[in-house]
C-alpha cells in the first residue's frame, strides 16, 4: 500500500477510539425492544449456516471508518485487514459477500437481530461479549500503547502515572475503562478527526490516547510536526479480535473457523496483516504485555 495515500486518507477519518476496543457498556437489545433478542435465540441461530448457503451470500457488518481495518481508500473502493480477510473467507466458503456500513453501537445488534450475518470491525473478544456472540479464533492479536508528548512521555512512566491525567477518548470505550481504571480524566470529543486528540496531546490540552498499538502507530506517523510520540516502555491490555457471529450458530462458526485455519496455514492471513499493518498483526506480538487486573471485560 502506498504510503503517501494511507496516511493522507488517515488526515479525513477520525480515530474511532470506540470501534476497536469498543464499549462494553453496548446495548445488545435491538431497536423492535427487548424481547427483539430471543428471535436470535440457539435454536434460530443454529439454522444461520443453512440461510446463508440458500442465500449464496454473507452479509458483514463493518464501520468503513477505521484505518487499516475497514476504511474507503483513494478510489472510495472499501478495504482494510477485516475486509479483505472476511473477502477471502465468503470465496472459500463458495459465497459472495456484501458489507453494510455501520457504527460499532449498532453493529452488535445488528447481529443479534438478523439484520447482518457477522460483524468485522477490529471487534475486540472480551468475556463480557462471550455471553452474548459466538466469536470465530482470533485473526488479529495486538495489545494497547498510548500516545504521549515525545519531550516528557507527558509524566506517564507507569500506568499508576494516568492518575490525575487528562485522556483523549470515546465515553464508554475499553480504553476510557483502563483510562478511569488508574484515575484519569477522560476527555470526549463525538466524532472528531485524528488531528484533534492528537494535536491535544501535543499541545497540552490533554495528556494521552489510550488505543490500539497499530491503529496508534499509524496516527501518531500522520502527525510528524506534532509533540508525539509511541510510549517507549509502556505495554498493555493484551487483546484479540474475531469475528463476531450470532449466539448459537455453532455450524456457522465452525465454518469460518475452518476457512480462517486455512488462511493462516497457507499465509494468507500473515499477508494481508502486513499489507495493512505493515507488521504481522496475525499472530500474538512479541514482548511483555502487562495485564491490567480488575477490568469487566
Amino acid at each position: 500500500m502506498n504510503k503517501f495515500n494511507f496516511f493522507t486518507l488517515l488526515l479525513a477519518f477520525t480515530i474511532v477510539l470506540s470501534a476497536c476496543g469498543g464499549s462494553d457498556d453496548t446495548d445488545s437489545t435491538s431497536s423492535e425492544g427487548e424481547g427483539a433478542t430471543e428471535s436470535t435465540s440457539e435454536e434460530t441461530a443454529d439454522g444461520r449456516w443453512e440461510e446463508i448457503q440458500e442465500s449464496g451470500e454473507l452479509v458483514v457488518g463493518t464501520s468503513g471508518t477505521l484505518i487499516a481495518s475497514s476504511f474507503y481508500d483513494e478510489n472510495d473502493e472499501l478495504t482494510g485487514y477485516d475486509v479483505e480477510v472476511m473477502r477471502e473467507v465468503a470465496e472459500r466458503l463458495g459465497l459472495e459477500v456484501s458489507f453494510e456500513i455501520m457504527g460499532i453501537d449498532s453493529m452488535l445488534p445488528a447481529v443479534q437481530n438478523g439484520r447482518i450475518d457477522v460483524a468485522a470491525n477490529d471487534v475486540e473478544v472480551t468475556d463480557k461479549r462471550k455471553e452474548e456472540f459466538n466469536f470465530s479464533e482470533p485473526y488479529k492479536y495486538s495489545y494497547t500503547t498510548m500516545a504521549v508528548r515525545e519531550s516528557d512521555n507527558s509524566g506517564i512512566e507507569t500506568l499508576e502515572d494516568l492518575e490525575g491525567k487528562k485522556a483523549g477518548g470515546g465515553a464508554t470505550t475499553i480504553f476510557s475503562q483502563i483510562a478511569e481504571h488508574y484515575g484519569a480524566e477522560v476527555i470526549t470529543y463525538g466524532n472528531a478527526p485524528n488531528e484533534a486528540y492528537l494535536s491535544d496531546v501535543s499541545n497540552g490540552r490533554t495528556d494521552v490516547v489510550i488505543n490500539d498499538y497499530y491503529l496508534t502507530k499509524f496516527g501518531v506517523a500522520a502527525f510528524p510536526d506534532f509533540d508525539l510520540h509511541l510510549h517507549p516502555t509502556l505495554m498493555f491490555h493484551p487483546t484479540e479480535q474475531a469475528v463476531v457471529i450470532p449466539k448459537g450458530a455453532d455450524q456457522l462458526t465452525e465454518e469460518i473457523n475452518n476457512v480462517l485455519n486455512e488462511m493462516r496455514e497457507d499465509g494468507t492471513l500473515s499477508e494481508l496483516a502486513i499489507q495493512f499493518y505493515e507488521e504481522d498483526a496475525s499472530v500474538m506480538p512479541e514482548g511483555d504485555i502487562e495485564v491490567i487486573e480488575g477490568l469487566e471485560l
